[in-house]
């Protein structure tokens, strides 16, 4: 089957420009901003970004209609230039739920609002000429998809049963879907769905061990979804895993990486980073928040100097010390040698309104908090923090990057970071500014840096406020991609409202 396609290179209202380059301070790193794309836009209107690696970027949004709705789909390269254009028909009462572009298809996942039908649809489009296959995927139970993972062999599916985590995985030769075994036993936090080259995945799920202590159970499947080993780390007596992360080694060791608190507390105390080696052996590394040097860098001078200082009494005192944050570990790369961690601390916000002023239903608002005045306002993220381990798991250095202003309805990861022979780039976009730091280890050897993204024509103006929904995400090899809405001032032409998206590197 295929839908409409129109191919188009450089029409009305679309710019390309070539190279726009920054320096930033001193002469040892560049990072570039090598190419841009816009396109016009009306009020209200706006396009996702789905990046397929080496083979491109997509850009798509929903066209709302009387009938079938359309999904306008637009594919680029890596040079920004057009490949195809076309339109998806819909059915206007399927939500769009996930996406992904991977071995040269672009899925997108829907299923209906209401939770009694339980039946998605997947969409599989060639990236090389907009072809489609549409799948029906029969659903047993239901719930909402929250992780979509494309495998050589099938899709899956990750979400809640009632508090409960469950997968689903389709499979695309046979077209039938199965729920995988080892799930469905108690309830938990779904924390990953891991995939590997050769089809196989991991899940990991974040719930209580037989002695009813938190921890994390790793669940390895094969290639066709059955199920080869079941196991939970084993943390000592009086920590708790909260969260995780995980990646294999060359050698087929399992690194996985995460936070660990106190008993029923989604605070967390500190990092762990765990080893499972192919025999199954465990070996499980803590480090307390205040064992850490450098992080409460992201805290005014003197304010981290009191920290520390409290830190080293409470030490000489032989008593035990405990800071309480909300982390979340995002990554676990290889770094030559060695295994760099990333993560980012954040904290929920809360604005007080005039309770009288919301509608409640059943003895419950809408709004959480609204009945004591306060309701919801965001997390704000505090600072990013990167840690070096050895081929043991033993810490070698940490390092953090402050976050300033972010605040975020959903959790996400805002700081990227670029490994590269001697540094370390770590990134962040926010109101039209790319925040940069370059680390080595435990050293700063460029301190942030602002700098603006770039549009087309340098006298061109570009207001903070007016800048929406900016985002800084992966692409390929060292590349980068920041994209979003801008209202731009031209002394010559005029105005413009766009959507943008640059090409970045660190080099």
């Amino acid at each position: 089957m295929y839908f409409t396609l129109i191919k188009w290179w450089l029409s009305s209202g679309v710019f390309l420009f070539l190279t726009l380059t920054f320096l930033s301070i001193g002469n040892a790193q560049q990072v570039l901003q090598t190419n841009r794309y816009e396109l016009p836009l009306q009020k209200h209107d706006y396009y996702e970004v789905m990046p397929s690696q080496e083979d491109g970027i997509f850009l798509y949004r929903r066209l709302y209609a009387t009938d079938d709705d359309k999904v306008e789909i637009i594919k680029l390269d890596t040079a920004f230039t057009v490949n195809w254009k076309g339109y998806l028909s819909i059915d206007k009462r399927m939500q769009i739920m996930a996406k992904r572009a991977v071995g040269g298809y672009f899925y997108i996942l829907l299923r209906r609002p209401d939770m009694r039908r339980n039946n998605m649809e997947l969409f599989a489009l060639s990236q090389a000429d907009g072809s489609y296959t549409q799948y029906e995927i029969k659903n047993y139970i239901p719930f909402a998809p929250t992780e979509f993972h494309i495998t050589e062999k099938a899709a899956l599916i990750g979400g809640y049963f009632n508090q409960v985590p469950v997968v689903l995985s389709f499979s695309f030769a046979a077209q039938k879907s199965k729920l995988l075994p080892g799930l469905l036993n108690e309830m938990g936090e779904l924390t990953q769905i891991k995939t590997f080259p050769d089809g196989t995945f991991d899940v990991l799920i974040s719930a209580r061990n037989f002695e009813k202590q938190q921890t994390v159970w790793i669940k390895s499947y094969d290639a066709n979804g059955d199920l080869q080993a079941n196991y939970a780390l084993d943390p000592e007596e009086s920590k708790h895993l909260i969260f995780a992360r995980a990646m294999k080694t060359e050698d087929d060791v399992q690194l996985i990486a995460g936070v660990y608190g106190g008993r029923n507390s989604e605070y967390s105390r500190g990092l762990f980073l765990a080893s499972v080696d192919p025999s199954g052996l465990q070996q499980l590394r803590y480090y307390n928040y205040a064992d850490l040097e450098n992080f409460f860098k992201y805290m005014k001078a003197k304010r981290e100097q009191r920290v520390k200082d409290r830190i080293e009494r409470r030490k000489v005192r032989g008593k035990k010390i405990r800071f309480s944050y909300r982390f979340l570990v995002h990554e676990i790369v290889p770094y030559k040698n060695q295994y760099i961690l990333l993560g980012e601390a954040f904290y929920p916000r809360y604005k007080s309104v005039d309770p009288g002023s919301y509608t409640f239903f059943g003895g419950s608002s809408r709004y959480p908090g609204a009945y004591s005045g306060r309701i919801f306002d965001g997390y704000s993220y505090t600072h990013a923090v990167v840690m070096g381990f050895d081929q043991d798991g033993k810490l070698l250095w940490d390092n953090s990057f402050e976050i300033n202003d972010v605040k975020t309805f959903t959790l996400e990861q805002f700081v990227k970071l670029e490994v590269q022979e001697d540094r370390i780039a770590l990134l962040y976009l926010f109101e039209n500014e790319l925040r940069t730091k370059i680390i080595q280890n435990d050293e700063v050897l460029e301190g942030k840096t602002f700098e603006p993204i770039r549009t087309i024509a340098q006298d061109e103006i570009v207001k903070k406020e007016e800048t929406e929904l900016s985002k800084l995400d992966y692409w390929y090899e060292n590349y980068f991609y920041a994209y979003g809405i801008q209202e731009i001032t031209n002394p010559g032409t005029g105005k413009r409202r766009v959507f943008f998206i640059n090409k970045i590197s660190c080099q």
